[in-house]
């Protein structure tokens, strides 16, 4: 029988069926397909990147600026004149800044103290659970102007607290807490305590939830008290939401504005200005705002430095548990 198969005029034995020789177009394709993730993402890449990178860039520009509004004759190019001013000439900038470190370290440890305390009573099983962690959240969605409405009238000297205490003798009539240089700070402290502490209970509480049980109750079997088993079972879960938390709250707390300028407006005597708040009012009620971006570039490197040094020295996310 003649053979089906029909030979090749050069004499070369017939190819089996395959798959196309096509080697550079396999390899088209693979590079492609690593780069459409890129092309994909590079809409909202170049957004962000319009709406971080630019403004950034925009500060450090006018921070090398003289640019006053009210003084336009002035304006030009000051290179590192700016910075000079801050760091030699300039003692609000100092003040303002040490009294951010101590607003900072003392609204973050009382409410993270008080946030763990929270947490730990809540996540308890008892009747009326949901409405008590309801209560406790709430004053977390109240803005920053609505809690210094709230605490301005508690702090009145005539219908407020102050009130009632001078009728049971303590303190006297007609005193605020925001006009005396001694109390103004705690007085404020207190309002923002009341909004932050939620923050930390609600972080903490969601990760308290996800401890297994069954560690606690090896814990009891093995005859660990509940002293041990928080100090060895709860904190080294919490450990890494603690640091998040804390760094998120300190870098809020330290850019915190609303509340202190519009419960003391940095007074009395500018005992209650963080750097944030002097940023603001040497840029709106000054008009100077090449000065005013010279203390937000400072003020940025600050944040990052710290940002940076204590994420290095907690080892967040390390191996811990």
């Amino acid at each position: 029988m003649a053979s089906a198969v029909a030979q090749d005029p050069s004499g070369a034995p017939p190819r089996a069926p395959g798959p196309p020789a096509s080697g550079k177009r396999t390899r088209r394709t693979g590079v492609s397909a690593r780069r459409l993730p890129y092309l994909l993402i590079a809409p909202a890449g170049l957004l962000m990147l319009g709406f971080i990178a630019y403004p950034m860039l925009s500060v450090f520009y006018y921070s090398l600026q003289n640019y006053n509004v009210t003084k336009p004759w002035r304006n030009g190019f000051a290179g590192l004149d700016n910075f000079r001013r801050i760091f030699t000439e300039d003692p609000l900038f100092w003040d303002s800044l040490v009294f951010s470190g101590k607003w900072v370290v003392t609204e973050v440890t009382l409410q993270l103290a008080f946030g763990l305390v929270l947490a730990l009573l809540v996540n308890q099983t008892f009747l009326g659970r949901a409405v008590a962690r309801a209560l406790v959240f709430s004053p977390w969605a109240v803005s920053g102007v609505l809690t210094t409405t709230i605490w301005l009238l508690l702090y009145n000297p005539s219908t407020g607290v102050g009130r009632y205490l001078a009728d049971a003798g303590i303190g006297t009539y007609g005193s605020s807490v925001l006009s005396d240089t001694g109390t103004v700070f705690w007085a404020a402290v207190l309002a923002e305590l009341w909004r932050g502490v939620p923050f930390f209970a609600i972080l903490i509480l969601a990760d308290l939830q996800s401890i297994p049980g069954d560690l606690y109750e090896a814990a009891s079997v093995d005859g660990a008290n509940r002293y041990r088993q928080f100090f060895h079972i709860t904190l080294p879960h919490l450990r890494d939401a603690i640091i998040l938390s804390t760094l998120l709250r300190a870098v809020w707390e330290f850019n915190n504005v609303d509340l202190l300028l519009t419960l003391t407006k940095g007074g009395p005597a500018g005992v209650t200005t963080t750097l944030p708040l002097y940023v603001a009012v040497t840029g709106f009620e000054a008009h100077d705002f090449g000065y005013a971006t010279a203390l937000t570039t400072v003020a940025f490197a600050i944040l990052l430095f710290c940002s940076i040094l204590y994420l290095r020295l907690s080892k967040f996310g390390g191996d811990h548990k």
